[in-house]
């Protein structure tokens, strides 16, 4: 299990910069026009987790494994995308891939660099992006009723479905996102959902792009964007995805001094991997011995079983037991013998609920 986000805005607001700076490649190309980003670029990168080099110190493992999330640039989508404008509906369908939105919004003027809509509104542009998604998902979801219009003499389910879709697409014509819909513990929403992956159900982060001297105080574009995201309860990461970029070249101790002279105790973009897998209720255990000390992604409230399966379906099927050793008792124990002769390595069964950061030896028979 890992984590996609993809990363949408209108053209020319920084996209393929912070996609550079994220995957610390050159891999997307970052140029003064519209749709320099032609195919969506992905790239696997590493989260972000101190932890794993203090397991790592301890273990002394010949290598160290992180839990990894997928980054996909997508191409600048214009007014009109939903119907084909610009370069159309293939970069939505990119979208519906991913399970979180990172969602770069421009904040700062430069005559330089042009704006597809002619100047600086960063509520504007985010409503460009929004209405389009959302009008992507009205049409997704009325070639579904047509679908359904088709079977409803063969299925006595699709009638059901029918009534329920209908009342989902009466929601969104007026105008309200797939998030807000009342019913989606339903069990029709979820295999909708799961089916078609309505773009505007997903959870989105909105990124401000700032120039240098916008990383200190909130300028009013940025003040615009806060205000716009506590109606929804989104979050709202500052970052100046040049800075971000030049970061790239820096290594671990001149990195932390350069954000420590800018007043940062992390850089956005390690911000944008920490919150993205936040949202999605993922996080993360380890697995410590010789060979590797590795990070492994589940689900919150994920039952020892099914953790033991994201490193190999037959650790479900044969699962004995859990011996589990939470990362601060680890710490202190200095490793698994120590944490044993102190109590504290714990062996849990099939009812056990994961916690982030334990520590974990799987049992199981073949």
């Amino acid at each position: 299990m890992g984590l996609s986000i993809g990363i949408v805005g209108l053209p020319n607001v920084g996209k393929s910069t912070t996609f550079n700076a994220l995957t610390k490649t050159q891999n997307a190309e970052a140029a003064n026009y519209p749709f320099c980003t032609i195919e969506p670029n992905k790239a696997i990168v590493p989260l972000p987790d101190s932890r794993l080099s203090h397991l790592a110190d301890i273990v002394n493992p010949q290598k160290i494994q992180h839990s990894v999330v997928e980054f996909v640039d997508i191409a600048g989508l214009v007014k009109g995308a939903s119907k084909g404008e610009g370069l159309g509906n293939q970069f939505l369908a990119n979208i519906k891939e991913t399970e979180a939105i990172l969602h770069i919004v421009r904040c700062f003027e430069d005559e330089n660099i042009t704006h597809v809509e002619g100047g600086i509104h960063p509520i504007r542009d985010i409503e460009i992006i929004e209405t389009e998604l959302l009008l992507s998902d009205m049409q997704t979801l009325e070639n579904r009723i047509e679908r359904l219009k088709k079977s409803l003499k063969s299925s006595k389910e699709a009638t059901l479905e029918l009534e329920f879709a209908q009342n989902l697409l009466n929601h969104l014509n007026e105008g309200n996102s797939v998030s807000l819909f009342r019913q989606k513990e339903h069990e029709i929403f979820l295999k909708l959902d799961k089916e078609l992956r309505f773009l505007t159900n997903k959870e989105v982060i909105y990124v401000v792009n700032v120039d240098e001297y916008g990383l200190g105080q909130d300028n009013d574009f940025v003040k615009e964007v806060r205000e716009y995201a506590k109606t929804y309860g989104r979050e709202v990461l500052k970052i100046c995805s040049k800075i971000e970029e030049e970061m790239v070249a820096l290594d671990e101790e001149e990195k932390a001094e350069f954000l420590e002279s800018l007043g940062l105790q992390e850089s956005g973009l390690d911000a944008i991997v920490r919150i993205g897998f936040s949202k999605l209720g993922l996080i993360s255990y380890f697995t410590a011995g010789v060979k590797e000390v590795r990070s492994w992604t589940i689900q919150k409230n994920c039952k020892a079983p099914s953790a033991a399966a994201v490193i190999h379906k037959d650790f479900e099927r044969g699962f004995i037991r859990a011996e589990v050793i939470s990362y601060a008792d680890f710490i202190q124990y200095r490793g698994e013998n120590g944490a044993k002769e102190a109590g504290a390595l714990r062996i849990e069964g099939k009812d056990y609920i994961v916690q982030d950061g334990d520590v974990i030896h799987f049992r199981f028979n073949v």
